[in-house]
């Protein structure tokens, strides 16, 4: 099976959009969403409906879990807490339903194993393991859940990792990329060879930008949609 996977739209229609379009232009069998549907970006509605209209499997994500509930504790001062009641505020309660309603993980059983998908550590969607720390530290993942394929999403950085005869990869961010490019993320995975292969697809900024200032959300965001990182990284 050839799966298109996305992850951390981040309520940026623009770039689900041409994602979309890209992963139909590769022939995928699948699409599957790993969460971090809503926050930061200006369209949260729009992206839920979309997805909603497309009928794409996706999981919940930290940010999906902090809109839909009054979760205990404050974000610290910045972007995502000048987002997070906003983002609360454009959503129906039947869009908070959706939210509400979205699964943790997801797991498939594959001709010669197991895939598992989640939003950071499955259960633990503000958990992100470090698909670049040592084997002994990965191998355990894989094998906790009886995976051969792990899709961990939430780190906004497009990675794929061979661990023993297993794969961990994490598709990066469709809608806000930390990449250091601009664009939207997005990944083509062969379930069976577990090859894999990465898409940056470029989007319309404008329609983007222009919702962006329209709201009054934070200018900084401006600045990551142009170059695929925040201005305080190197």
């Amino acid at each position: 099976m050839r799966l298109g996977v996305l992850s951390d739209i981040h309520a940026n229609l623009p770039a689900l959009e041409a994602a979309l379009e890209a992963l139909r232009r590769e022939g995928v069998d699948e699409v599957l969403v790993l969460g971090d549907l809503v926050g930061y970006g200006p369209h949260p509605k729009q992206v839920l409906g979309r997805l909603i209209k497309e009928g794409l499997p996706a999981l919940a994500g930290a940010w999906d879990l902090r809109v839909a509930y009054p979760l205990p504790g404050d974000l610290p001062e910045g972007v995502g807490k000048a987002t997070l009641a906003w983002t609360r505020s454009q959503l129906s309660e039947r869009e908070l339903g959706y939210l509400r309603s979205l699964r943790l993980s997801y797991r498939k059983g594959l001709g010669q194993g197991r895939l598992v998908a989640s939003h950071g550590t499955p259960g633990r969607p503000e958990e992100h393991p470090d698909l670049l720390g040592p084997f002994s530290a990965l191998l355990p993942l894989l094998e906790r859940y009886g995976a051969r394929i792990a899709l961990l999403g939430g780190r906004h950085l497009p990675l794929a990792r061979r661990v023993g005869a297993g794969l961990l990869a994490d598709p990066g961010s469709a809608g806000l990329s930390l990449s250091g490019e601009p664009g939207a993320d997005a990944m083509v995975l062969d379930t069976e060879s577990l090859e894999v292969r990465f898409l940056k697809v470029p989007y319309d900024l404008g329609p983007l930008l222009f919702d962006l200032r329209a709201w009054g959300l934070p200018p900084v965001l401006e600045k990551v949609y142009r170059t695929g990182r925040f201005p305080q990284q190197g």
